[in-house]
């Protein structure tokens, strides 16, 4: 419960005026609602016994009717602002949790980001958010406002009715619900994980299958596939359906409560009445009040159904929210990209110095360091042995490290949406600096063919091909203005007269950049000043 608990402290520091007006209104509405009826008890009872005892001429009707009318609908204009105050601030601490979760996402280290599926995240973002919603609207403001008005009731009932009433009636009230959710939530734990568990299999195995429907239909596994999310659903369903059993039966114990408390509240009355303590109309009063009450833990029922998904969700959802730091306030480094020495103990020490304006290539078979060289120039992995820096600066602060260095890997990664959106993830740029970067990685005309700019691309970059997705890629580093430009195998998927116009148009777009690029292609190492060739446990190089 700690994450929970973590998130809700989040939500309301972030929303706390909101939710502190919703709160109170919230209360409002449970004390009128007991006001009302415990008052309409009163006064029916009192306006009967007035009229038997020959004494109704002189019964004031006016004063007790207008305060059933001000309570009926003050209690129903409370209602609709308290629904509107609490569900406004909750989807604008959703919309805050969201971007904070991203934000702690995208801080997370390179090896981490690259674990991460996307249909974990797509989950995380939108299913477990959501479920986090209801953590005050059916949790915590229900709960809080329910044993402040319980406790409030027993007051006034002890004041008006009797001290005994009032302790029996907020004593019940109090005690027996708490104990109903706590045997409710264990035994609602294990199908509530079960259904969640469930739950998330399927829409991940969902998105899997949209995804990857062209391959899976081309291999005969469409059907194979959709047997798996449906069998997934079918668990959920059933664990759903154990969950529902258990909040009607803490549903009855609730109602068998409420008769419980109604009719001790009702025979402890009656009893002081029969003693000459009690009028008939305070019999009635404390009798309606505590069946009155009943509103006020009636959110326990729903609650139990919720609380363990969101338990789930929070434990998931809290660690990447730890992430989330501030923006760096250092200087960024520049100056001389040096790697002094570095092994992973895959290869030997090898020595790479880049300064700005130069082009360093690393080549040599498939498996021999080349990629692993240049995750330890991005700053996300760390190497055996040996030092890198820039400027003189080590990749102590990840964050920095990437305001001056940036990767192109060899999978490229595109969004659904327009080709303006995937250029605008480098940061603000202008559409004249967009369709810049577009010329300098000769695609400028194949987009412009498409529509522009608000050409639309599918999932992944759908309606692309493997070359243009791997331009628009260099197009979107182009606009990061990097001091460094790391690239894994630049121009895959290119004839070589269009690869040689894409680095010609990389080195002019970034005269001053340091390269350092991991190739096979003649194309890609044309241009460089330096070429570096790995072979296992030994490196050559070679000056141009």
């Amino acid at each position: 419960m700690n994450a929970l608990w973590q998130i809700v402290t989040l939500i309301l520091r972030g929303q706390s005026k909101a939710l502190l007006r919703g709160f109170a209104l919230s209360v409002t509405v449970l004390t009128m609602g007991a006001a009302l009826l415990g008052l309409s008890g009163w006064f029916i009872t009192a306006a009967s016994v007035a009229g038997l005892a020959g004494t109704g001429a002189l019964f004031n009707v006016f004063v007790p009717s207008s305060m059933v009318r001000f309570l009926a609908m003050g209690r129903t204009a409370a209602r609709y602002g308290e629904r509107v105050l609490t569900h406004d601030a909750t989807l604008r601490a959703l919309s805050d949790l969201r971007v904070s979760l991203l934000r702690g996402l995208l801080a997370q280290p390179w090896r981490a980001l690259e674990r991460l599926r996307a249909n974990a995240v797509l989950n995380r973002v939108t299913a477990d958010v959501d479920a986090l919603g209801g953590v005050l609207l059916r949790l915590v403001l229900p709960g809080a406002a329910g044993v402040l008005v319980v406790t409030g009731a027993g007051v006034v009932l002890a004041w008006l009715v009797h001290p005994w009433v009032g302790l029996w009636v907020a004593g019940m009230w109090l005690l027996c619900p708490t104990l109903i959710f706590v045997l409710g939530q264990r035994l609602a734990r294990k199908p509530a994980r079960r259904q969640e568990a469930a739950l998330q299999a399927a829409r991940s195995r969902m998105v899997d299958m949209v995804a990857a429907r062209e391959d899976l239909a081309v291999y005969g596994q469409l059907s194979t596939a959709q047997r798996r999310v449906d069998d997934a659903f079918w668990r959920e369903a059933t664990a759903r359906r154990a969950l529902d059993a258990v909040e009607r039966r803490m549903g009855f114990g609730l109602d068998m409560i409420g008769t419980l408390v109604v009719g001790g509240a009702l025979a402890i009355g009656a009893t002081l009445a029969e003693a000459g303590t009690l009028s008939a109309a305070q019999v009635a009063l404390g009798a309606l009040a505590a069946l009155a009450l009943g509103e006020a833990v009636a959110p326990v029922r729903r609650a139990l159904a919720e609380v363990g998904r969101m338990t789930q969700a929070a434990r998931r959802v809290a660690p990447s929210l730890t992430t989330v730091r501030a923006e760096p306030s250092a200087v960024a480094p520049k100056g001389v990209l040096m790697l002094d020495a570095v092994t992973s103990g895959r290869f030997a020490p090898v020595t790479v110095r880049v300064a700005p304006g130069e082009t360093v290539a690393l080549t040599g078979p498939s498996g021999r360091g080349k990629s692993t060289l240049l995750y330890m120039a991005a700053g996300v992995l760390l190497p055996a042995e040996g030092r890198v820096s820039l400027g003189g600066q080590a990749p102590d602060e990840e964050a920095i490290w990437r305001q001056s260095v940036v990767m192109v890997p060899q999978r490229h990664a595109l969004i659904a949406g327009t080709v303006r959106d995937n250029l605008a993830m480098a940061g603000p740029s202008t559409d004249e600096a967009m369709l810049a970067a577009l010329d300098s990685v000769a695609l400028y005309d194949v987009i412009a063919a498409k529509g522009g700019l608000d050409a639309r691309l599918g999932f992944r970059g759908t309606g692309l091909s493997g070359g243009e997705a791997r331009r628009l890629v260099l197009a979107r580093a182009l606009l990061a203005q990097p001091r460094v430009l790391l690239l894994d195998e630049p121009t895959e998927g290119l004839d070589r007269e269009t690869a040689r116009r894409v680095m010609a148009g990389l080195r002019a777009a970034l005269p001053d950049a340091a390269f350092l690029i991991a190739a096979h292609r003649a194309e890609d190492i044309s241009q460089a000043d330096c070429v570096i060739g790995l072979q296992g446990r030994a490196a050559t190089g070679l000056k141009f």
